[in-house]
């Protein structure tokens, strides 16, 4: 058991103070300077203990790990919604090198970008590469249509077979959370927000951002990066 010590403090007051301390409680006692009285002059009142730890307390190692799980460490850990509103695990596209495009049917690029996504995908879908395009109307008010008048645009016109998810804003504060992962990933050349329709990011089969390209990158001048990544040679 823990003893009680006490020390005698001299201030300003005239008057002596006895601490006594222990593992539990702290007591305070006023005395005359003078020591003809063991009597003090008021009753101590007990002081409760300092709790351990308070809110500005370090987070406990268990808090931090829990904090850190909670952030998302690839694309895997994000659920998003179809163009029919039904929520997607992109863990789904597990094993998959991913490219990731925010559509438009309205844009300058669009023709060229749409065309091009469909060729790179009938080439390489069997060799474990998947498109994911999100239709956003954020530049120029170039996506204005609902998810069905997109998803007939794009696989009427263009024969899109890869899937197109419900419209989204990739910049700003209600930019779909995976967008905001993608940016802060990788960065663009000024600065981490999306500049137009059509920018690119190819994610690895860890689900891992590893490249982005701006807008006006057209998608067949990105081939080589993908055979690269996809392990193709011919």
């Amino acid at each position: 058991m823990l003893r009680s010590s006490f020390r005698l403090l001299y201030i300003r007051t005239n008057h002596l103070v006895r601490v006594s301390s222990s593992s539990s409680s702290l007591s305070l006692s006023l005395f005359p300077s003078k020591f003809d009285s063991a009597k003090p002059l008021f009753n101590s009142h007990r002081i409760r203990p300092l709790p351990l730890s308070t809110t500005g307390a370090k987070l406990s190692r268990s808090e931090h790990s829990m904090a850190a799980t909670s952030e998302p460490k690839s694309v895997y850990d994000f659920t998003v919604k179809d163009a029919k509103g039904n929520d997607v695990d992109l863990s789904t596209y597990k094993g998959k090198v991913l490219l990731i495009v925010n559509v438009a049917s309205q844009c300058g690029l669009t023709n060229s970008n749409y065309t091009e996504l469909a060729q790179l995908y009938q080439k390489y879908k069997d060799h474990g590469f998947e498109i994911l395009a999100f239709p956003c109307n954020q530049f120029g008010n170039q996506e204005p249509g609902s998810n069905e008048e997109i998803v007939q645009f794009a696989c009427t016109r263009f024969k899109a077979e890869y899937p197109i998810f419900d419209k989204v804003d990739v910049n700003g504060d209600k930019a779909a959370p995976i967008y905001k992962f993608l940016k802060s990933s990788k960065g663009g050349l000024f600065g981490d927000g999306i500049k137009w329709n059509f920018a690119k990011f190819l994610v690895d089969k860890d689900g891992k951002v590893v490249d982005r390209y701006a807008p006006t990158t057209s998608p067949l001048s990105i081939e080589k990066d993908l055979k690269k990544m996809l392990g193709v040679t011919a």
